[in-house]
């Protein structure tokens, strides 16, 4: 199973038709988010897929995603592909550091960590990296605040008699999520499929909800995804990347707005 809870799947809403068909209110990011990267397991997995958790280049040399999809090496490999093919997609190894005061505690579990790569990935890749917010810039959002959740995790569920299955394709997506909820460390969206929304899956962990969506959407990553409902049809959970225990442990690593 993919490390926590996450993407651009909306259960019962799924539209099944030929070959190449799309998620109900999730679409192929294609170039929309190319700072977006995918974290790469070990090995594969039974279904031949690749990515463990999604990402964010947020400056020339460091990736950002969630603690709690840490591999257990020192170093790992990543991809800003929007479709990864083994063999075939370029990929880049950085050097893993996780926030040490993680924890699982609900109120503030630290669960974010960086790739520090060697190469100047940006340059090389031709990307602008993405942005951090400021110190309590999330705190007054209004409540129908929209944010743009990206990732490569999986894009649909189906029931069966031995229970459900995530399907994964090791491509990136992106969909819309509406704040429901501001805590001191989260950002709750509303995944809700029957309210317009999009929801993230697993293997989403890690990766961003950017601030805004369509005309209003910002280079801003606002929060990582980190869980949700175990169907994948309600809830987004984001860590806030603008309270003092994630702009201590980021603040190591970039320049902090």
């Amino acid at each position: 199973m993919r490390k926590a809870s996450l993407f651009v799947v909306l259960a019962a809403a799924l539209v099944f038709a030929a070959a190449g068909s799309a998620i109900t209110n999730g679409v192929k990011d294609e170039g929309g988010h190319p700072a977006v990267g995918a974290l790469l397991a070990t090995q594969a997995f039974p279904d031949g897929t690749w990515e463990e958790c999604t990402g964010t280049l947020i400056s020339d040399h460091v990736f950002l995603t969630a603690e709690h999809c840490d591999l257990g090496e020192a170093n790992v490999e990543v991809t800003f592909a929007t479709s990864f093919t083994r063999g075939v997609s370029h990929t880049y190894w950085g050097a893993w550091h996780g926030d040490p005061n993680y924890s699982k505690s609900s109120g503030d579990p630290h669960d974010v960590a960086v790739v520090v790569f060697e190469d100047n990935v940006a340059r090389l890749e031709g990307i602008t990296p993405a942005s951090l917010p400021t110190a309590g810039a999330l705190s007054n959002l209004p409540k129908n605040q929209q944010f743009t959740p990206v990732g490569y995790g999986a894009q649909s569920v189906t029931s069966g008699a031995g229970g459900k299955t995530f399907h994964y394709q090791d491509v990136r997506y992106r969909t819309v999520g509406t704040l429901n909820t501001v805590t001191k460390t989260w950002l709750k969206l509303s995944g809700n499929f029957s309210h317009g929304d999009g929801n993230t899956c697993y293997g989403d962990s890690g990766g961003p909800n950017f601030l805004g969506a369509g005309s209003s959407e910002t280079n801003i990553v606002a929060a990582t995804t980190i869980t949700g409902d175990t169907p994948c049809r309600s809830t987004n959970v984001d860590y806030r990347l603008d309270t003092p225990s994630a702009r201590a442990f980021l603040g190591q690593f970039v320049t902090l707005p």
